[in-house]
């Protein structure tokens, strides 16, 4: 079952649930509601936004993720449920036991898909789509010659064609729109890792001790680039800041169709076969770890199950 994305941000709201439905109430007027179990993310960007306890319980039984916003309408906090898988005592112990070895080569595979996925956002024509694609290839164990970085410096020069544009993180203009894009995806991942019993503070190549989340921002990366595709999409249509249809259209990402394999289907579903590809890996089953990817009729590379 495909599950909802919804966002509040227009005005004050009171979220309560009454027989199964998510209730979105302001005053004594009820503006929508919603089957409880078909909510898969839950953005709230309004400061006057409030909740009953059992709502938050009750999305967090039915495997919903709440991202707040801050004051910049950028993501701010993510409330994650508790991992309720069957197996996770065993999952949990197949993530310990992955050796250094091992996670190099896994971190390999995630910056060439990475880097792949960037090329695949440049016109065939582009120069610095074959530079790309040049470098995917020569990734080694532990990404050690940096060629994330190096990509990156050829990636976003290129990015927006005829325009100039410096990807920063504390940037403004599309540096937000990209920003919310990214938090929401990785918000998704991390619901999608602990579905699939796995404890997302346990990374690969990102290690934090402050960081809940470091195998979801390893996993995020091949995802990126389909941010990239739906913010350049967004200022095409003349969408510069983070506003109620910019965030609208990046929150639609994931219900959008992308390529899996030879399937093609939702970001978010798809999300969680590229989480059950990094379990076989784990357990020893396979060696090949698998991520969505944007596909068009003109980035048949980026199509193909390679």
């Amino acid at each position: 079952m495909i599950k909802h994305t919804l966002e509040i941000s227009q005005g004050p709201a009171h979220l309560c649930v009454r027989l199964g439905q998510l209730v979105i109430r302001r005053g004594d007027e009820t503006l929508g509601r919603v089957p409880i179990e078909d909510v898969g993310i839950l953005v709230v960007d309004h400061p006057s936004v409030t909740y009953t306890h059992a709502t938050l319980a009750q999305l967090a039984d039915h495997g919903a993720v709440v991202v707040v916003c801050g004051a910049n309408h950028l993501p701010a906090a993510v409330v994650q449920p508790m991992a309720d898988h069957t197996q996770i005592v065993w999952r949990l112990e197949e993530q310990l036991a992955v050796g250094t070895v091992a996670k190099k080569q896994l971190w390999r595979q995630i910056v060439q898909a990475k880097i792949r996925a960037q090329a695949a956002n440049l016109q065939a024509s582009c120069p610095g789509r074959a530079k790309l694609l040049a470098m995917a290839r020569n990734v080694r164990s532990g990404d050690a010659s940096n060629r994330e970085a190096q990509a990156a410096k050829v990636y976003w020069k290129h990015w927006l064609p005829g325009e100039p544009f410096r990807r920063d993180p504390d940037g403004d203009g599309l540096n937000v729109l990209l920003n919310y894009g990214y938090a929401i995806v990785r918000a998704a991942v991390a619901r999608a890792l602990v579905a699939g019993g796995l404890l997302p503070a346990l990374g690969l190549h990102h290690s934090n001790r402050g960081n809940a989340f470091c195998l979801a921002d390893d996993l995020i990366e091949p995802l990126r680039p389909l941010v990239d595709a739906q913010v350049r999409s967004l200022h095409d249509a003349n969408h510069a800041a983070l506003d109620q249809p910019a965030k609208a259209g990046l929150l639609e990402l994931l219900a959008e169709p992308v390529q899996f394999g030879n399937r093609r289907g939702p970001l978010m579903v798809n999300l969680h076969r590229t989480v059950a590809s990094l379990a076989r890996c784990l357990r020893g089953e396979s060696q090949t770890l698998e991520f969505p990817k944007r596909c068009s009729s003109q980035d048949t590379e980026a199509c193909g199950s390679g």
